[in-house]
């Protein structure tokens, strides 16, 4: 079941040369322009390159078993 006034945002960072998604739910008098830029500012860019480094990992030595008789 989905919050119905949840917003997606997807800032660019210049540290990180990517997109980052931002769930949030804002008042209606914020300014939605400051909040990403301090979003930006608060993004962890080890913990993004970490996480998506271990999305794509190649798992290497999980061939299947040969059964000898």
């Amino acid at each position: 079941m989905a919050i119905p006034n949840v917003k997606r945002f997807r800032p660019f960072c210049p540290t990180c040369n990517d997109t980052f998604t931002v769930m949030a739910v804002l008042p209606r008098e914020a300014n939605v322009d400051t909040y990403l830029n301090d979003a930006v500012a608060r993004h962890d860019h080890k913990a993004f390159q970490d996480a998506k480094t271990a999305m794509f990992k190649v798992r290497v030595g999980q061939q299947k078993q040969i059964k000898k008789k």
